[in-house]
């Protein structure tokens, strides 16, 4: 019997693809993890953005089978940069030809005329990728508001695919034209929410199966026993979707915590009485210290509906005290200088989450770590995968498709 741990996206994925028999907990009231939604006084929110792009169209078509297409929005990506007094497209480094002409100039020369060569960590590869004038206008403001780190701890590779990298002859093509040649130019968008994909996933899992309000308080891993808060549970294989640390911590495996790093993310969803000043984008990015947050997206755009609905993300360190008022009644008042609000406009509802962990540090010591740590726990049958239990940064078809495939691994 294999027993899996956590009720989000990649739990139940496995369970859907498993010929194994299994059952599943989880801690919380409800499935979904992340991936979930809240429909408050009209308005639909999820747990921060959720925007799927599926290039696997066998994982598209689990995914959509219990959910009428006319239900789905395929949505244009339309994202912005707010630099300065004005909105940059999105990648900025491909659209510097957007700025002022003296920041434009600044920022082609140090493309072209750079003296950093080598690189080793994520902040010195911005410098060296793209130059000192871009990287300091946009990549390592926004990513330290994003990652809430000094960028030099941070691995070269610590966003993998996912870094928008453009070369040269790129960024001077993309003066002229603009092609739609990122992964993600549409994201699909179901018009009751993220948990719709869920809701629909769960078609294919035996929810009696799914025990709710349980979680694990030991593992056995000679034994074979999950402790939990309601009883013992022997298993042939234990499928782990809690994040790493707190695995290696049930397993009594020693390890060192350092290694182990990551951000919080509190999440405000904010209803207004009217429509906002932003009509076009589907979210924008903020790397300028005056503005509290990192991103704010616009669901009312998504939906095309007349009232503000939108998604405030502010990145804290993992340990770093929040004051909740605060960092609220900032968020109004920054909306309101980055031109998305007037004093006019008035909260009707509104949401708070925090999302902890959120956005893993990536090193190259962490990284080995973890593979001997995996490789310790597999050969007890234990397999942790996931965004939080692999300690990755990657989308939601790919812990799909890793759920998939340990899944058909394990299968008797």
């Amino acid at each position: 019997m294999d027993l899996i741990i956590g009720a989000g996206i990649t739990g139940l994925s496995y369970a859907a693809y498993t010929n194994n028999d299994y059952i599943v907990i989880e801690k919380d009231d409800q499935v979904g993890g992340y991936c979930r939604t809240i429909k408050q006084d009209g308005f639909v929110w999820d747990y921060s953005g959720h925007f799927f792009h599926f290039q696997d169209q066998a994982i598209k078509n689990l995914i959509f089978s219990g959910i009428n297409a006319d239900d789905v929005l395929t949505v244009t990506k339309r994202t912005q940069i707010k630099y300065k007094d004005r909105l940059v497209d999105y990648p900025f480094q491909k659209n510097i030809h957007q700025l002022p002409q003296q920041e434009f100039i600044d920022c082609l020369y140090d493309l072209f005329q750079n003296p950093v060569k080598d690189y080793s960590t994520f902040k010195q590869m911005l410098y060296a990728k793209f130059g000192k004038s871009i990287a300091e206008k946009f990549l390592i403001p926004y990513n330290q508001k994003l990652y809430a780190c000094d960028l030099d701890t941070l691995d070269v590779d610590a966003m993998g695919r996912f870094f928008p990298f453009a070369d040269k002859e790129d960024i001077i093509a993309n003066f002229k034209t603009n092609p739609a040649t990122s992964y993600n130019a549409t994201f699909l968008y179901p018009k009751g929410g993220a948990m719709e994909y869920v809701h629909s996933l769960c078609r294919h899992v035996d929810m009696s199966k799914v025990c709710l309000r349980e979680y694990i308080t030991h593992i056995d891993l000679q034994a074979h026993v999950a402790t939990t808060n309601k009883r013992q549970i022997h298993y042939d294989n234990l499928i782990s979707t809690m994040p790493f640390p707190a695995l290696l911590t049930l397993t009594a495996t020693p390890f060192d915590k350092s290694l182990y790093t990551c951000n919080k993310v509190l999440v405000f969803n904010i209803g207004f009485d009217r429509k906002g000043l932003e009509v076009n984008n589907n979210w924008i990015y903020y790397p300028e210290s005056k503005y509290i947050f990192y991103r704010v997206g616009f669901y009312d755009n998504i939906f095309q509906k007349d009232r503000l609905s939108v998604y405030v993300e502010i990145g804290y360190k993992e340990d770093q005290p929040i004051d909740y008022e605060y960092a609220f009644q900032r968020t109004l008042h920054d909306m309101q200088l980055a031109g998305i609000t007037t004093p006019q406009h008035r909260v009707v509802s509104h949401n708070t989450l925090l999302m902890n962990p959120a956005y893993v540090h990536i090193t190259k010591q962490m990284e080995q770590d973890r593979a001997r740590k995996m490789e310790q726990l597999g050969n007890s049958d234990v397999f942790s995968i996931g965004r939080y239990g692999s300690w990755i940064y990657c989308s939601i078809e790919d812990n799909i498709k890793q759920s998939k495939n340990l899944a058909s691994q394990l299968s008797r």
